[in-house]
């Protein structure tokens, strides 16, 4: 049965809360690539993921989309709407098959209020998400493309089963998603990425793209900073 409870940010509420808050939300599912929010639109809901994933999209003035964030079950979007009451900030569509739970305005509003907890955890994430967009926005302001590039496959890649001197991203994204990720070009990240390739670091296999050499690949994002 679908429960606030399932969801880390709202563990501080007690059984009561849970109870009579659950009441007042509603749960909706959605296909792989339907539109769930779009950029600019009015609603003020957040929306809480019970299953599935999601991506967060955000269209520049020139009209071209960079890529924010992929969420998966367990977290939330639509925050900031729901504080300032203003327009949607980002477009987020339905990567996979999806369940979300609908938090309305109000009752986020009465949580933040009753529960200490949940307004702490709230303000964590929101300071994790400024830290996490300024380190972008210094990126994209400072950084070369191919720079970008070391540092998002980093980010992207978790430690390999077996081999813990590696990483890997499994699956591997197309190339044209990663330069929607770090606004840039499907060519200049096929040119970079077949670089890394020959030098050793960056190999392809049937589970993945593999970085075989992490530490040499974050000094190579490191050396963006100083040239």
């Amino acid at each position: 049965m679908d429960s606030l409870a399932d969801f880390p940010l709202l563990a501080g509420l007690t059984e009561e809360q849970v109870e009579r808050f659950n009441a007042q939300c509603v749960w909706k599912n959605y296909e792989p690539d339907e539109l769930i929010i779009d950029h600019h639109e009015s609603s003020t809901d957040v929306r809480f993921i019970v299953q599935g994933n999601v991506r967060i999209v955000v269209r520049m003035v020139e009209g071209r989309e960079v890529i924010l964030n992929d969420y998966g079950a367990g977290q939330f979007f639509g925050e900031l709407a729901a504080i300032d009451g203003g327009l949607r900030s980002a477009n987020v569509t339905a990567t996979v098959k999806t369940r979300l739970c609908f938090m309305p305005q109000s009752v986020f509003q009465a949580i933040c209020f009753e529960s200490p907890d949940v307004s702490w955890a709230m303000m964590n994430h929101l300071v994790g998400h400024v830290r996490r967009l300024s380190n972008r926005l210094a990126e994209f302001s400072f950084l070369k493309a191919k720079h970008r590039l070391y540092a998002e496959l980093l980010r992207l890649s978790r430690p390999r089963s077996g081999r813990r001197d590696q990483r890997i991203i499994s699956p591997a994204l197309p190339q044209a998603e990663i330069a929607d990720r770090i606004s840039s070009r499907r060519e200049i990240v096929s040119r970079e990425m077949k670089a890394l390739e020959r030098r050793g670091i960056l190999e392809r296999s049937r589970g993945g793209l593999v970085i075989c050499e992490p530490q040499q690949l974050k000094r190579l994002a490191a050396e963006g900073w100083t040239s």
